[in-house]
């Protein structure tokens, strides 16, 4: 649980209700569900044109990392490391087998049967530069539905303001209607506004520091499974992982 993430909501909701408070105003006018719909689902409208289906569904996943985390498993990826030099360097490649079999993160089972596979360690290290930027691109691509939505809900809350202006102008005989299309008009913006740099930039922002820290930790495996294909010793395997803790 990402308790920083989970205050960020928190003091967010709090402080527009406690604003509105403060001004005496009613909560009840903040909920428009006119202006909720032009929005949300304009902006979801959006952001599916320019986008694969599958690509959005993957950042739609991604979404709970923003509270949950997915572990940070590079202290353990480092001493598995340390352990898979030593046992390489006494036992030989064909000893790492129990550990690519026993692994639950494909990077490190893809990584340690190259190793036993006894591939060239320049073609290996490719091979894994490959899947690297592959994986790159497409949690990237993925995470760009949340800035593609951070830049559509202003313009798009704009729009829903335009609509409640026309609505209005066409009620002017009719009192009873105005105040409705004025409310629509005026939160509409607030809704596009607030949902792109309360809710939409922040989990963009979020998920591409996320992205890069699993990144960096692939990039050092691949760095680790090079050396001991190369047969370095468990020292030298060391120092590069000593390069990589800072």
């Amino acid at each position: 649980m990402d308790w920083a993430s989970l205050a960020g909501v928190i003091l967010v909701i709090a402080g527009i209700v406690s604003g509105q408070l403060l001004e005496g105003g009613n909560l009840s006018s903040l909920v428009q569900p006119a202006a909720f719909l032009i929005v949300v689902v304009g902006t979801i409208g959006a952001v599916l044109i320019q986008s694969r289906l599958l690509t959005f569904m993957r950042g739609v996943r991604m979404l709970r990392w923003v509270i949950s985390e997915p572990p940070d498993t590079r202290r353990k990826n480092i001493q598995d490391a340390l352990i898979w030099s030593v046992v390489a360097r006494r036992e030989g490649f064909l000893s790492l087998e129990r550990y690519m079999n026993a692994s639950k993160d494909p990077f490190v089972s893809k990584g340690l049967r190259l190793v036993i596979d006894g591939i060239d360690p320049i073609r290996l290290k490719d091979i894994l530069d490959i899947d690297i930027s592959l994986y790159e691109m497409e949690q990237r691509q993925a995470v760009k539905i949340w800035e593609a939505a951070g830049g559509y809900s202003p313009t798009i809350g704009i729009l829903g303001a335009v609509l409640g202006l026309i609505h209005v102008m066409e009620n002017l005989t009719d009192p009873a209607k105005l105040g409705g299309g004025i409310a629509v008009a005026f939160v509409a913006t607030i809704y596009g506004v607030g949902m792109a740099n309360l809710l939409f930039l922040p989990v963009s922002n979020k998920l591409k520091e996320i992205i890069g820290r699993e990144i960096t930790r692939r990039e050092m495996l691949a760095d680790i499974f090079y050396s001991i294909a190369l047969g370095d010793s468990s020292r030298i395997v060391e120092e590069r992982l000593a390069y990589h803790r800072n």
